[in-house]
């Protein structure tokens, strides 16, 4: 989205603007499936009111700033982080209430890409005689609703790998033995990571493995409860595994073929999709998780279903905790990929955040370096 006004943006239009963005992440892991949202009210550097969007169905970011700046919100300058809706959904939109409030500005950082409100926010607001400034910070805000808009505009989860491995690249032992290669710092990263995600994946290779349970075990993020998907082409999950306890919302994708013959999967959903070549086409899995409105998705899976995933191009990101050991040449590989014939067709990674979590590296990466 272009500015609707060629304005350029003052040092106080940033820092209220970062201040948006900082409250907008503090939604991080509660707002799924809505996106991250903040929004202060401000005349000039003073700061008359702020707020930011906590869990679907409660008040958004513009509401909660404008019920903390009241009166003093007319003819002051409103920034948020996302286009306003402009639709009725579960709350009102906040175009209107913008309007009403008699906001003379509104700088906005990205535009909104669902379709009830994609363009119509801004119009409304330059109807009603507001300038209405745009593009301020944008990449920041995009990456913070990466996930959402996946959804939005691609119809497919932002979709991330959870990799762990030793320093020769080994994610266990021969016999299947990985725990533990990464250290506890690591460990509650990656619980960290599944907080903020809106559906953790695997595949029946790590079930039957390591029988995983797929959970947040932190304290304050307990009660988030992200999907647990299982991709399980015949129905092999045993009796008893975790992922079949009921605890959580778990859904299990198998081939259209397989049928379940028992009460093992009572307690879970079960969707059926059609193969292609004998498999579950990725593809077709994300689009089901988009149609419920999945924005992140994280996958904890084994070398053979997450390197399809690489395969099938459909990786936006890679969380990779890499522990100082050494486990042998015998020891399984991170990936399985295709063999390549010529080092120009190698994949090519950007490493966009790196830090020590204890003895380990947490290194976050994206397709696409050089």
């Amino acid at each position: 989205m272009m500015a609707a006004h060629g304005a350029a943006f003052s040092a106080a239009d940033h820092a209220h603007m970062a201040e948006a963005l900082r409250l907008a992440a503090r939604g991080l892991c509660t707002t799924r499936p809505n996106p991250r949202v903040g929004c202060v009210i401000a005349q000039g550097t003073q700061v008359l009111g702020s707020g930011w969007h906590r869990r679907a169905g409660e008040a958004h970011a513009e509401a909660l700033a404008l019920a903390e700046a009241g009166e003093r919100a007319r003819g002051a300058t409103a920034y948020v982080t996302l286009e306003p809706c402009a639709h009725v959904g579960r709350t009102p939109p906040c175009a209107d209430a913008l309007i009403a409030a008699g906001v003379a500005r509104v700088v906005i950082a990205h535009g909104d890409p669902f379709a009830e409100v994609d363009g119509r926010g801004l119009a409304k607001l330059l109807a009603a005689g507001i300038r209405v400034d745009t593009g301020l910070m944008q990449a920041e805000a995009r990456d913070l609703n990466r996930g959402f808009f996946s959804r939005t505009v691609r119809a497919r989860p932002w979709v991330r790998l959870k990799l762990a491995m030793s320093l020769d690249g080994r994610t266990a032992l021969a016999n299947g033995q990985s725990q533990w290669i990464t250290g506890e710092p690591a460990r509650r990263n990656v619980q960290y990571w599944r907080a903020r995600s809106c559906a953790l994946l695997t595949g029946i290779g790590t079930v039957l493995a390591d029988d995983p349970r797929l959970t947040v075990r932190l304290p304050e993020f307990e009660s988030l409860a992200p999907l647990r998907v299982v991709l399980d082409t015949h129905l092999r999950t045993p009796s008893g595994s975790c992922l079949l306890d009921g605890s959580v919302p778990t859904l299990v994708i198998h081939g259209e073929d397989a049928r379940a013959t028992d009460s093992r999967f009572d307690r879970v959903e079960l969707v059926a999709l059609e193969l292609r070549d004998g498999r579950l086409d990725l593809s077709r899995v994300l689009a089901l998780l988009a149609q419920r409105e999945i924005n992140e998705l994280q996958v904890e899976a084994g070398p053979i279903l997450c390197g399809a995933f690489f395969a099938a191009d459909l990786v936006d990101e890679v969380l990779l905790h890499v522990a100082p050991v050494l486990l042998g040449n015998a020891a399984r590989p991170l990936l399985e990929l295709p063999t390549l014939a010529d080092m120009r067709e190698r994949w090519k990674l950007e490493l966009v955040d790196q830090r020590m979590l204890g003895n380990d590296w947490s290194l976050l990466l994206r397709p696409g370096g050089n």
